[in-house]
């Protein structure tokens, strides 16, 4: 593969963008074990939250994934591949990529609402407990007024 090649190969998986229209492997091998990528994708985009058990396997996936990207990276870098090749490991990086976007998507926002309706359940035990222990009822204190 020429300079160029390995050049424009990077350009264009380095691209803002690039993952769009693209879509996630059907399987990838990461690090000797082959993965059905995009079954375990849509098996977790589809639940509104990651359940806490599932959790510590998304992050291990993304983790490898990320893991995989490099070494893929790499070889288009540095090693002797043939501009084939170089082509193949470029479109699955773009597949890793977008199967990343989506796993990091998932992240923040279903764990604030999870810790938001934590919050909001902790509140209510709360007043719960206060209105227990001060006596309160509330027919008590609409009535009374």
């Amino acid at each position: 593969m020429q300079a160029y090649e390995r050049k424009q190969l990077l350009e264009r998986v380095e691209r803002d963008g690039a993952t769009v229209g693209a879509d996630i492997p059907e399987t990838i091998t990461v690090q000797g074990e082959a993965i059905d990528l995009r079954t375990f994708v849509f098996e977790i985009k589809r639940r509104e939250t990651v359940p806490a058990g599932e959790r510590d396997r998304v992050e291990r996936a993304k983790k490898n994934l990320r893991r995989e990207r490099n070494d893929r990276l790499e070889r288009i870098e540095e090693g002797e591949i043939t501009r084939e090749e170089g082509e193949e490991l470029a479109q699955s990086i773009i597949g890793i990529d977008r199967a990343l976007n989506a796993l990091e998507s998932l992240g923040p926002t279903n764990l604030e609402r999870e810790q938001k309706a934590q919050q909001a359940a902790d509140r209510k035990r709360w007043m719960s407990f206060l209105k227990q222990a001060l006596g309160d009822d509330d027919g008590a204190t609409r009535g009374g007024r």
